[in-house]
């Protein structure tokens, strides 16, 4: 019998905690880049999510849609609400220790998500097989127990340091390997293909 979706773990999949030395619940992970769209601070019209550590191996993120993000007239454009769940669900990667790219993602939007409204994220580790991480998020609509207004799931494969290094572009893997701050340079790197 096989199972339903390539976003479902198998039934024998482990679900994890959180790595020993992952901050602790409540923690906010700020950005793991300046130079991400979804996180950092750097980029005009980039979506500067916020993410909270959650319980487990869960994260609760806050987008605030802006007029840059707009796709239809005053509504969020669905690419970027796609991008914001890319985003949280990617964090999880570091609650486990473990540098990982999307390798699936499918979005099911529920509710139009208009400018000016803040989309709350809670994403969470729903089984690991192997080098696969499987996750699902909901976005509730201008308060953490607010309508539902999208949801996703994902798979992410995990991958080695060395995945970011060969495929990057150089100067980028420079800049963010030279930062001072030694865990925002191992952060850089935790997510996205």
């Amino acid at each position: 019998m096989s199972r339903p979706s390539s976003l479902t773990p198998a039934p024998d999949a482990t679900v994890p905690g959180p790595h020993p030395s992952a901050p602790p619940p409540g923690t906010e992970l700020g950005e793991h880049y300046d130079g991400c769209f979804g996180c950092g601070e750097d980029l005009e019209n980039g979506l500067r999510l916020r993410t909270r550590v959650g319980e487990g191996v869960s994260v609760n993120t806050e987008f605030v849609v802006g007029t840059g993000h707009q796709g239809a007239p005053g509504l969020a454009h669905g690419g970027l609400l796609s991008c914001a769940f890319d985003e949280a669900l990617g964090a999880l990667g570091y609650l486990l220790h473990q540098p990982a790219v999307t390798a699936r993602l499918e979005t099911d939007f529920r509710r139009p998500v208009p400018v000016g409204s803040t989309l709350y994220i809670h994403a969470w580790c729903t089984g690991v097989e192997g080098r696969k991480i499987f996750a699902r998020a909901t976005g509730r609509l201008d308060a953490p127990d607010g309508p539902v207004a999208v949801e996703a799931s994902s798979l992410f494969i995990a991958v080695g340091f060395e995945h970011f290094v060969s495929n990057g572009r150089a100067e980028d893997v420079q800049r963010a390997m030279a930062n001072p701050d030694v865990v925002k340079a191992a952060r850089a790197f935790e997510v996205n293909p």
